[in-house]
């Protein structure tokens, strides 16, 4: 009796919430339509901000919310959001892809041509441990190949899935993209960390040049270690910034442009050129993101193995 009025009463809490939230729509659109002029700033947040539902075709998916966990003074919520669900998704995406591409590597070799997309994923898996791994990386590249070619699927996965109808990119929240550059900077110093030992790492650290003196060597390492440490957190900072604006910058310019249509929809002559000349923006911008969604994923990819390349043959 009692779990049932429990739940009589949460079902009431949730009822009560969802009025509140249908009223607070209604009181919005009448806002709106008595200023004449759409939220354009409000529709740009909506798509880019993370989100504890999912739109979709025949609705929106609420996103389950868990009771968060207290951790001292700590609060962490751990319930699933829009870019944590998209996220998954593309490491399912990427995961489906690979297996098939490794049964059909495994039918090549028992004699039977493998398919188009496998060809395509096989040549460019070659491309990056070729090109971009060993050149960069040198000796003992081969270990790292498989890192680096997971960050670049990946990155490329999250950026796409932004580009499809009812999509987000997860890459658009800074919070992702720094727990990648996070997961770089570990890569690389745990490798500086093994290729060098650890009297060669600390050199990485606390660096003086030879023949100063006590003194002067005293005073350099004052002055460069502090230096050096900045160095080492500005490189994944600068991986982290770089993907983040870039992708969030791609989606707005083209929410933008289509915002421009609702913005002067209100015009009696001249609205459907304004719309025409949108919608071709769009599609350009849109034909640009996704080459930059590929430019994007390619540009960590190449530059987290050029800092373990770095790292590891330093003197």
């Amino acid at each position: 009796m009692t779990t049932f009025l429990r739940a009589l009463q949460e079902a009431g809490e949730h009822g009560a919430e969802q009025v509140e939230h249908a009223a607070e729509a209604v009181q919005h659109g009448a806002e709106q339509a008595a200023g004449g002029t759409p939220d354009i700033g409000g529709m740009l947040m909506h798509h880019l901000a993370d989100a504890h539902e999912i739109e979709l075709p025949w609705g929106v998916w609420h996103l389950p919310q868990w009771e968060p966990l207290h951790l001292g003074g700590l609060t962490i919520d751990l319930s699933p959001t829009k870019h944590v669900v998209f996220m998954l998704l593309a490491g399912i995406i990427v995961c489906a892809m690979f297996l098939l591409m490794a049964r059909a590597v495994r039918g090549k070799y028992a004699g039977k041509a493998p398919g188009g997309m496998s060809s395509a994923l096989e040549a460019m898996i070659i491309y990056f441990r070729d090109e971009i791994v060993r050149r960069n990386i040198g000796h003992g590249a081969d270990g790292y190949t498989p890192f680096i070619l997971t960050l670049f699927f990946f990155i490329l996965t999250m950026n796409l899935l932004g580009l499809v109808p009812w999509g987000a990119s997860p890459t658009g929240n800074i919070m992702v993209t720094g727990a990648l550059a996070l997961c770089s900077l570990v890569a690389i110093e745990v490798s500086g960390f093994v290729a060098l030992g650890p009297a060669g790492y600390a050199k990485t650290i606390f660096y003086a040049p030879k023949g100063m003196g006590p003194v002067g060597t005293a005073i350099m390492l004052v002055i460069m270690t502090p230096v050096e440490l900045v160095g080492k957190i500005a490189k994944p900072f600068a991986l982290m910034v770089r993907l983040f604006a870039n992708m969030t910058a791609g989606h707005t310019v083209i929410l933008s442009l289509i915002g421009l249509i609702f913005v002067f929809g209100h015009m009696t002559i001249g609205r459907w050129g304004v719309a025409a000349g949108s919608v071709g923006m769009s599609v350009a911008m849109m034909m640009l993101e996704i080459f930059v969604a590929f430019l994007q994923a390619y540009i960590f990819a190449m530059l987290t193995s050029v800092f373990i390349g770095l790292i590891r043959h330093a003197h």
